[in-house]
């Protein structure tokens, strides 16, 4: 179905995601920081970025604005996934440039369902 970076620095939240996105047949690249994310963009083409907020560094929110303004990622679907799950973070996080958002604790059958919508 294609490949999913995964950017949190949760190692359990990372777990989870992984292996509900493998589930159903994606490949998973994980990073726990934005600055590694970007270093596994360096070298990959993921067809879905999904991205925590709260991260060392820069939040993902920043992360997400930045990725929307490049034009080598710009066209990758970005998931914003966070505990953070007020309207308001979540008009935030559309605001930002993210395709979906979805709050913490991650419903999977939510997950995949988007990311079925977003790389098709």
């Amino acid at each position: 179905m294609g490949t999913a970076l995964v950017i949190d620095d949760s190692m359990t939240d990372r777990e989870v995601l992984t292996a509900c996105l493998k589930q159903a047949g994606m490949n998973v690249l994980t990073a726990v920081s934005g600055e590694e994310g970007m270093e596994k963009l360096a070298s990959s083409q993921p067809d879905i970025i999904i991205i925590d907020v709260v991260l060392p560094g820069r939040s993902g929110f920043e992360l997400c604005r930045d990725l929307k303004a490049e034009a080598k990622t710009s066209k990758i679907p970005v998931i914003i996934s966070s505990t953070k799950g007020t309207e308001m973070d979540k008009f935030w996080g559309m605001k930002q440039g993210a395709d979906a958002y979805i709050p913490k604790p991650i419903d999977q059958e939510e997950l995949i369902r988007t990311v079925k919508k977003l790389i098709g």
